[in-house]
């Protein structure tokens, strides 16, 4: 039996009269000398007979009844095709399956040809994100940039925008036609003039604050709807509260100031939309540094001024707090160096909606408004290709015509548009001016470079050309809060979210200077504690800025920027040195020795920063005395900033919280709200109060 294997699988085939004649004879002759394959061929051929046996006594079936007698074969033979093929069921069955399937490639093609027409429109917003006139053609090449023809308004005097045709990136197949879409209306800076335009908007042309009670609350109308939970792809870095730490064993602490005021902006939508945040969209810091505070403005040659209090803890009476204050140089415009600015606008798909481009032209107008003469914009978007479509121009007519005409449509290029942003402004560099990029985008990158690493290598090597970058916020649903976070930190620059058009004017018209003119580089902060007056502290916020002890005196070593007029304000929670309270400690060291100083120092405060073209720091050192104490309640300053941080510590439901309540915060927040010209303090109370009201664990303590 050792080569029957090849022949045992043909014993049935040949029962049956179907192999070849080679194999037949091969079988055959193996036959002869192999008597256990002869008396399986038996056994077989004895099972055969008795099933034709069975089945000739069976009547037969109706199918088979017309069958053609096939001679080769025994009557008891296996069923094959050409049985089927005579079966008059088998042949309706078969008419009807060509039928269907006839019908469903039929179905399928419709439904095909639909979708490429209704995508056409898409690859071409893909390639151009902007139309210009194109009054010989009625149609447009994607390798090209063109804007169709404008429609006769106010503004048709106002001389033609420079464009300049090119495309940097290319994602989409080309299309030889697409339909030119109607040309956008005009806003003219010449027809309607300076009142004209903000009166265009919306906005009085009153100073702001004298038309309405100074004080009020401000009023955000036009909420948008929340985006559905399963919708929801917003992303927001995990964020891990400080701990205390041992001032014995660690009496240094070290961050980079961080002027970004996105956080606060943000969880204003959520509780505008009746929802608390997501703890890791509260930033304690940037909340506490979105309000202005009354720290006096800088008299040497430090381009800012440093402020420290301390006052007793409002949610933990055993600890102390210790503020610790920057108040930027303040620049009136006209002062202000010129400006070289880039707008990288992204008019991918995922900005189509009411709150995103819509939102971000108006606010562009905004900005446009308050330039001056010797100021240049430049105009780059994205979409699934990057394209300069407005050269470097001080004409606000043209800057306004190009913005208006902007369309969403299209994939995410961000990479690509990054790069011809940078290029863009390095072409028309000012060596004495104020050179910015200013990213408006929803942070939803999709091609090209697109992943937060990659990204961040690239904003890191283009600011080595010395061009800042301005990141703002805009959406909801898919908000890429933590990528646009990283872009600014890494770029030189600050970060704000603009969840309305009040925002826009906050940040563009009202902190333009803070916005746009960096006074201050690589601003770091150094406290070392006095472990005779402090056994512990914590840092609040700043999770993401913390530094190494070693990088502050490492010039190599990035840190945050700090703008014209800006304030920057960090608070620390201090556990008083002979308190019982418990605290982690490292272990006891074998080779060293620690001998503590008399001394009645609080802390020292340490700072260092460069010039924004400079590349050697400069250090500033002060010091606070352990009985400086500060009333809460009197101090606006540490009294207001310490109730936005309790309401900090209540949204992040953060370990260290407390005592902390809702209710404290506002009454504190309504002792130190102060003169408060723009309504932002007013309307803080107002949030607290709504997120009281929201937060299901303040409802059940209030009853």
């Amino acid at each position: 039996m050792k080569n029957c294997k090849p022949f045992e699988k043909q014993l049935v085939a040949y029962l049956h009269g179907e192999l070849n004649e080679t194999d037949a004879a091969a079988l055959d002759r193996h036959l002869e000398s192999c008597a256990a394959c002869r008396a399986e061929l038996a056994a077989q051929r004895a099972t055969l007979d008795l099933l034709g046996e069975a089945l000739a006594a069976a009547p037969a079936p109706v199918q088979l009844v017309a069958k053609r007698d096939i001679p080769h074969r025994p009557a008891a033979h296996r069923t094959t095709l050409a049985d089927y093929w005579y079966s008059p069921q088998f042949r309706a069955g078969l008419v009807t399956a060509a039928t269907a399937s006839i019908f469903i490639f039929i179905s399928l093609s419709f439904v095909v040809v639909q979708v490429v027409k209704k995508e056409s429109p898409a690859f071409a917003a893909d390639e151009v994100a902007i139309e210009a006139p194109a009054p010989q053609e009625p149609h447009m090449e994607l390798q090209k940039l063109k804007v169709p023809q404008l429609e006769k308004s106010v503004a048709q005097s106002a001389p033609k925008p420079k464009l300049k045709k090119q495309v940097v990136a290319k994602s989409s197949p080309t299309f030889k036609a697409v339909p030119v879409p109607e040309a956008a209306p005009i806003i003219s800076a010449e027809a309607l003039g300076d009142e004209g335009l903000v009166a265009s908007l919306g906005f009085s042309t009153q100073p702001w604050g004298q038309d309405k009670g100074v004080g009020e609350p401000l009023v955000r109308r036009g909420v948008w709807q929340a985006t559905p939970a399963e919708f929801n792809t917003e992303q927001y870095d995990r964020i891990v509260d400080n701990a205390f730490k041992d001032a014995m064993d660690n009496p240094l602490s070290t961050f980079s100031i961080d002027v970004d005021r996105a956080a606060y902006a943000n969880v204003r939508r959520y509780l505008t939309g009746n929802r608390l945040p997501p703890p890791d969209a509260v930033r304690i810091e940037e909340m506490v540094n979105y309000f202005e505070y009354d720290y006096p403005q800088p008299s040497g040659e430090d381009p800012f001024a440093v402020s420290m209090e301390v006052a007793d803890c409002p949610w933990n009476q055993a600890h102390r707090l210790a503020l610790i204050g920057l108040q930027g140089l303040d620049i009136e415009t006209r002062n202000l160096p010129p400006n070289n600015v880039v707008f990288l606008l992204d008019v991918s798909g995922s900005m189509n909606a009411p709150n995103k481009l819509p939102l971000l032209k108006s606010a562009m107008r905004l900005l446009v408004n308050q330039l001056r003469p010797e100021d240049r914009v430049a105009i780059v978007v994205y979409a699934g290709a990057a394209g300069c479509v407005l050269e470097p121009t001080a004409d606000k007519a043209q800057i306004f015509d190009a913005i208006n005409r902007l369309k969403a449509g299209g994939s995410t290029a961000g990479g690509a548009g990054i790069r011809l942003a940078y290029q863009t402004a390095q072409d028309h560099f000012l060596q004495n001016g104020n050179n910015r990029v200013i990213l408006a985008t929803d942070g939803d990158f999709n091609v090209g470079v697109s992943s937060d690493g990659d990204l961040t290598r690239l904003i890191e090597e283009k600011r080595k050309s010395g061009v800042f970058l301005s990141v703002l916020g805009f959406g909801t649903g898919n908000l890429k809060d933590s990528k646009m976070e990283k872009l600014a930190g890494h770029g030189n620059g600050n970060y704000a979210y603009i969840d309305d058009i009040l925002e826009a004017k906050k940040v563009l018209v009202n902190e333009m200077g803070g916005t746009l003119v960096t006074i201050a580089k690589d601003v770091k902060v150094q406290v070392e504690f006095n472990p005779r007056q402090v056994k512990a502290y914590r840092l609040i916020g700043y999770e993401n800025r913390l530094l190494a002890k070693e990088d502050f005196d490492n010039d190599q070593k990035d840190a945050g920027e700090l703008g014209a007029g800006h304030t920057v304000t960090a608070l620390y929670e201090l556990v008083p040195a002979g308190t019982d309270e418990p605290i982690r400690q490292a272990g006891k060291l074998k080779y060293q020795k620690t001998k503590l100083i008399d001394s009645d120092d609080l802390m020292t405060v340490k700072l260092r920063y460069k010039q924004p073209g400079g590349i050697a720091s400069k250090l500033i050192v002060q010091t606070v005395k352990a009985d400086d104490l500060n009333d809460l309640r009197a101090g606006a300053n540490i009294g207001f900033a310490s109730a936005v941080a309790e309401f900090g510590l209540l949204l992040r439901r953060s370990e260290h919280k407390g005592a902390a309540n809702y209710g404290e915060v506002i009454r504190r927040a309504r002792q130190t709200r102060g003169a408060d010209v723009e309504g932002y303090r007013a309307e803080f109370i107002r949030l607290v109060e709504k997120a009281q009201m929201l937060d299901s664990e303040a409802v059940f303590l209030a009853e």
